[in-house]
């Protein structure tokens, strides 16, 4: 099993409804890199299309694989070296196989169905562990991935639903993140 994860922040949604492009939050990347290299992702994709964006994510990776983060935090530096910054969802794709996007199973992640058929943990669970491509499973920033973005996975994940309903659901990206790699790679054995 090949896995990647990809913060995407553009096409993305704002609270209207409308396709916005995000900017980049370094709590974010810390943390879901930290999460992914825990749960064995291979790579943390960082797609935002706006250089300076792109560029900030790089120095932020730099100062913690390279410069003096590394040295003051040295764990930080394995978790933050799984990072790539790229500028659409096709360069994650062609960063992942050979046949782009055909060559990947792409999934998706959302707070809400939206009406679209999803699949259960249990079940992407069980298609991850025979997974033959690699897979790539897509964190939207603001109000969640666009339309079209949902509308292409090979997989869209159930919303997470904590057991209490609290009414509440608004999770920051980077906690949907460590949730989901734990549902799906998480030990199930644990006491």
């Amino acid at each position: 099993m090949r896995l990647a994860l990809a913060l995407v922040h553009y096409p993305v949604l704002d609270r209207s409804g409308e396709t916005v492009t995000t900017a980049i939050t370094n709590l974010d990347l810390h943390d879901m890199a930290r999460s992914a290299r825990t749960y064995g992702a291979e790579r943390l994709f960082v797609v935002h299309p706006v250089a300076a964006q792109r560029a900030l994510a790089e120095r932020i990776k730099e100062h913690w694989v390279i410069g003096s983060g590394k040295r003051r935090i040295p764990d930080r530096a394995v978790a933050l070296d799984v990072l790539s910054v790229v500028s659409s969802l096709d360069d994650v794709y062609s960063a992942l196989s050979s046949a782009g996007r055909g060559g990947v199973e792409v999934w998706t992640t959302a707070a809400a169905s939206r009406g679209l058929p999803v699949t259960s943990y249990a079940a992407t669970r069980a298609r991850l562990a025979q997974a033959s491509d690699p897979v790539v499973i897509l964190f939207g920033t603001g109000w969640g991935l666009a339309p079209e973005v949902i509308a292409d996975a090979d997989v869209r994940i159930e919303p997470i639903r904590a057991e209490a309903s609290t009414g509440y659901n608004h999770l920051s990206v980077r906690a949907a993140c460590a949730i989901t790699l734990d549902r799906l790679l998480g030990d199930r054995n644990a006491g």
